[in-house]
């Protein structure tokens, strides 16, 4: 490890673990058993994670010759509720997600829904229900009630469960939709519309500007590519180096959440910041992607990292540095609302954002404030008791 390029600190951390298996490992049949012992020692979630970490590490070693490769790996322990679920409530979740690829549906879309039918089917085996026919309408009912006795889950959630039940299950599939029939209707929220503040916008560009600020070329070419054009996340992690055309001044994608082919203008704020990263903060690399890891073996990056450099943007201009929204989709939605409140025809706005339906702005249009004054009517037009907007 130490010559292939590991830290110190990385590699004294798996030989300590190894010299613990030497020790102590005879007591224990598997490294899942070793390791829950190890957690067991400590109250520190880090630790935790670590001993995770490092005993996933040795058993891909041990078991299937795979040595550490700079690449973050599957932990030892599979997060989420489907791990978990015995076999009879499993093979539901199985035959929606057969079914749910057969339909069509996107991974994204699957993944959530055998998330939320997973969730739930695990609450209905620790009531002791063995499978669907066991499954009661007291069971389902209990298990969307919060304690004060209204919803405990989301509308969507309700959704993806149900859709999940109601999918094609095989012998399963009667089963699904009697307990989907017990799923309680839960009204959809409406949450309050963030946006950015005009100041909020000129002091995270600012920063983006700003040479000795403590954002990378990395940082800077994806916070203006979020700030300038509001693509997606997804986006910025699959652009390619063919993607961008520096004759024409364009970015030309494919949507991953829509399929549908995008072309942006490519700025002269976002263009520079690009060529900046490209010239003198990328890593040496073969991948076509534009974007990539600090680490080796330098893999193009997730879209969480997209979310951090974000934090990075909101922590450097000074913004939303307390309680507020502070993702990635507040640029998206600062885009859509500039594009509006400077006259921009709504298909075109519509087209810019990449989506396959106009009325998709109206989300982006409840935060167009200038507009919505405007709409406003003058209070004194009405009877109003003396006091009432005072200060």
């Amino acid at each position: 490890m130490r010559d292939d390029g590991h830290s110190e600190n990385y590699v004294r951390q798996v030989s300590t673990e190894i010299n613990w298996l030497r020790r102590d490992g005879w007591r224990y049949d598997s490294y899942e058993s070793a390791c829950r012992a190890r957690e067991s020692q400590t109250e520190s979630g880090e630790m935790r994670r670590r001993y995770r970490l490092m005993y996933g590490i040795l058993r891909r070693f041990d078991e299937d010759g795979v040595f550490p490769d700079f690449r973050p790996k599957e932990p030892l322990f599979k997060r989420g509720a489907y791990h978990k679920l015995d076999p009879r409530l499993g093979s539901v979740v199985d035959a929606f997600v057969v079914d749910g690829k057969a339909r069509g549906l996107k991974g994204k879309t699957i993944k959530g829904y055998a998330s939320a039918a997973s969730l739930f089917l695990l609450a209905m085996q620790e009531r002791g229900r063995e499978s669907l026919g066991d499954v009661t309408e007291e069971d389902v009912l209990s298990f969307f009630a919060g304690p004060s006795g209204g919803p405990a889950y989301s509308s969507g959630f309700e959704k993806e469960v149900a859709s999940a039940l109601t999918s094609d299950l095989g012998p399963m599939s009667d089963d699904g939709r009697r307990v989907a029939a017990y799923v309680p209707r839960i009204r959809p929220r409406r949450n309050n519309i963030q946006y950015l503040q005009p100041e909020e916008v000129a002091a995270i560009r600012n920063v983006l500007e700003d040479g000795e600020s403590g954002l990378s070329l990395r940082d800077r070419a994806i916070g203006a590519l979020l700030l300038y054009t509001g693509i997606r996340p997804c986006d910025i992690v699959g652009l390619t180096m063919a993607d961008i055309s520096w004759d024409r001044d364009e970015i030309s994608i494919v949507q991953v959440k829509t399929g549908s082919p995008l072309v942006l203008p490519m700025s002269a704020a976002v263009g520079n910041a690009l060529f900046d990263y490209l010239a003198e903060g990328r890593p040496s690399s073969d991948d076509p992607h534009v974007f990539l890891g600090l680490a080796r073996p330098h893999d193009p990056i997730s879209a969480c990292a997209v979310w951090h450099v974000a934090s990075r943007m909101y922590d450097e201009a000074g913004v939303r540095t307390g309680a507020g929204r502070r993702g990635t989709h507040l640029f998206r939605h600062n885009v859509a609302t500039a594009m509006v409140g400077a006259g921009t025809p709504r298909p075109v706005a519509s087209a810019v954002l990449g989506h396959d339906d106009p009325s998709s702005l109206d989300h982006y249009l409840s935060a167009d404030i200038a507009h919505l004054r405007g709409c406003a009517l003058d209070a004194g037009r009405f009877p109003v008791r003396e006091g009432v907007f005072d200060v």
